[in-house]
């Protein structure tokens, strides 16, 4: 098993990400993982993210607040508002933004696979 306690997750710092406190949970710095990392990000009100693709599927889960995902995938523009809960999948080559609208802040957990 591996442990990583809240208070000992390390900090990451993805490119085109505004007003956000990224956590590594599992994989990658936070401990070894064959398969996928997990991740936590606390979005600020007015922060988020640029409209970019990943080669991968991303799975993200609102745990606190409200949270806008916008995608485009083959030219079509979509945009959701998620609350508490609320879980998306995003497909590899979709673009996707992450912004918080409200003025509280935002809690999504992130879950990918290992590049």
């Amino acid at each position: 098993m591996n442990l990583t306690r809240i208070g000992n997750a390390p900090a990451y710092y993805p490119p085109n990400h505004e007003a956000m406190r990224c956590l590594r949970l599992q994989g990658k710095e936070a401990g070894p993982s064959e398969a996928l990392w997990m991740g936590m990000s606390q979005i600020l009100p007015g922060g988020g993210t640029t409209l970019e693709g990943s080669p991968v599927e991303k799975h993200y889960v609102v745990l606190e607040g409200e949270l806008t995902i916008r995608t485009e995938l083959d030219g079509v523009l979509s945009e959701n508002v998620l609350g508490r809960l609320d879980s998306c999948r995003i497909a590899p080559g979709e673009k996707r933004q992450l912004y918080n609208h409200t003025n509280l802040p935002a809690m999504v957990l992130l879950a990918m696979p290992i590049a």
